[in-house]
């Protein structure tokens, strides 16, 4: 996973002009498999834009 820049870090980094940049493709899983979010139609991109993300927390270790 990535890190975020440090104040140091940020100073020293390499800014890339716009005609520099290239565009980053955003796949997910659907029903199994992998796809490219741009190849959804209107409406499987507007579900995916209000999906939520969780972080499972610790298990309760009942005293075993």
């Amino acid at each position: 996973m990535n890190k975020p820049l440090s104040a140091i870090e940020t100073d020293t980094a390499m800014l890339l002009a716009e005609e520099e940049r290239q565009p980053c493709e955003i796949w997910t899983r659907v029903m199994g498999y992998h796809r490219p979010v741009s190849s959804f139609n209107k409406g499987k991109k507007s579900e995916f834009a209000e999906r939520t993300s969780f972080v499972e927390g610790k298990s309760l270790d009942h005293g075993r």
